[in-house]
């Protein structure tokens, strides 16, 4: 098994399996600081996790989907599983489209003690956000072993930067 198998692994082990993980997600705000520079903003969302993406059921025009939408790079930390790094934003439109059923379908089984009163699927702004992973950091035993997962050449990153 390669390092890139062996990463993929243990995000599979901490985040998988229809579980509700907590994570830290991080956009581009555009309207410039007060020296002129955009910043970054960072909220802490529940995301279901599959096959390198986490899926994040939110409302259309909260601030991260209209950031995301000038700006689809985002950063992301998993709480409290030394899983960090950077992702593709994208907006899978409303939750009820028949395109996302089987989506959805997992969605409310793994947001199941909270879903029905945080969404109001009736409503269009009730959408999917996919956060594709690009490049993530794995960090076990306080740092002592790294995996530094490259999920675009599904290799593991020699050069070891995430961002």
């Amino acid at each position: 098994m390669s390092r890139y198998e062996e990463g993929i692994k243990l995000i599979e082990e901490s985040c998988g399996n229809g579980k509700d993980n907590i994570i830290a997600l991080s956009t581009v705000v555009m309207e410039p600081n007060a020296d002129g520079m955009p910043s970054s903003c960072v909220r802490d969302v529940d995301a279901y996790y599959e096959d390198g993406v986490f899926y994040i059921t939110t409302w259309a025009k909260s601030n991260k989907m209209l950031q995301i939408a000038q700006n689809k790079e985002t950063a992301f930390a998993v709480c409290f599983e030394g899983i960090y790094g950077h992702g593709i934003g994208e907006n899978l439109g409303w939750v009820l489209d028949p395109k996302n059923a089987e989506l959805r379908v997992k969605l409310r089984r793994a947001f199941a003690d909270w879903y029905d009163q945080a969404n109001d699927e009736k409503d269009e702004s009730c959408v999917i956000l996919a956060i594709r992973i690009t490049r993530a950091r794995i960090m076990r035993d306080h740092g002592a072993v790294r995996y530094n997962l490259d999920f675009v050449k599904k290799t593991e990153a020699e050069d070891g930067i995430i961002g």
